[in-house]
């Protein structure tokens, strides 16, 4: 399994799910044909299924798990072992670890260019125990303009660098309404992807808007990486920079390292 990226966020509610399964999404639509895997650690709210438009796993004759597939995408997620939609994940952190370390050992995932991997919000034990289990190449931070959202992002992006993780960009997410008549409306503010760029010198990948569209597509389980839409085309953007900030790995291996 080449390239893990890991798509992160300070706190909830940014979007952090929706750009990685978008990115995940645009890069297996990408010409290059490109391998794609989506793994959804985000335990205590798993989305993913519902963001990709259901599908579920199923067992494989040698005693693994084949995992769910849609749009050019192999993905698993927690979702798929509770008993109930809405049954809590209560665990601690070593439950984290064992987890993950199932969801990457146990899943047939074949060859992979290129695995996206949706974190929980926040700096605890979800993301160490994956920086410690897997090489990353590196990983994506989500944020909205707001203050709060800001302030939250830079603590993850700190634990990110002190675990030897690259940040590889941000992404601003929900960065303007238009209403009707073309006018702009920032509900969240303005500026602070840009200036939280500058602060730590790392790129501003994307800036999307908020679209009433993007959450329909999400709930219709038809990521709007698929539309001819402008807000499509800025997914598909944002997975050629992704690309392009890894460059030469397609071949490389040996990025999978889980501790025994």
């Amino acid at each position: 399994m080449n390239n893990i990226i890991a798509v992160a966020s300070g706190k909830g509610g940014v979007g952090k799910s929706t750009v990685a399964v978008n990115l995940a999404v645009a890069l297996a639509q990408r010409p290059e044909r490109l391998r794609v895997a989506l793994v959804d650690v985000d335990f205590y709210g798993p989305s993913v299924p519902v963001l990709m438009g259901g599908g579920g796993i199923s067992p494989s004759p040698s005693g693994g798990i084949i995992p769910a597939s849609r749009h050019g995408v192999k993905y698993v997620s927690i979702a798929f072992f509770l008993k109930n939609d809405d049954d809590p994940v209560i665990w601690r952190g070593p439950m984290f670890t064992k987890a993950i370390t199932q969801l990457f050992q146990e899943v047939e995932w074949g060859e992979i260019d290129y695995c996206i991997v949706d974190l929980p919000p926040g700096t605890g034990d979800a993301q160490l125990s994956l920086a410690q289990l897997v090489k990353l190449r590196g990983a994506l931070l989500v944020t909205t303009p707001q203050k709060v959202a800001v302030s939250d992002v830079q603590r993850a992006l700190n634990m990110l660098r002190k675990v030897d993780v690259p940040v590889l960009g941000l992404v601003e997410n929900m960065a303007g309404f238009s209403d009707a008549q073309g006018k702009e409306h920032l509900i969240f503010g303005a500026g602070g992807g840009a200036a939280l760029a500058a602060k730590y010198h790392v790129p501003l990948l994307a800036s999307i808007p908020l679209e009433m569209q993007i959450s329909a597509d999400g709930d219709n389980g038809v990521p709007t990486a698929l539309s001819p839409r402008p807000t499509g085309e800025l997914f598909r953007s944002l997975a050629a920079s992704v690309v392009a900030l890894t460059p030469a790995q397609h071949a490389a291996k040996g990025s999978l390292n889980v501790i025994k």
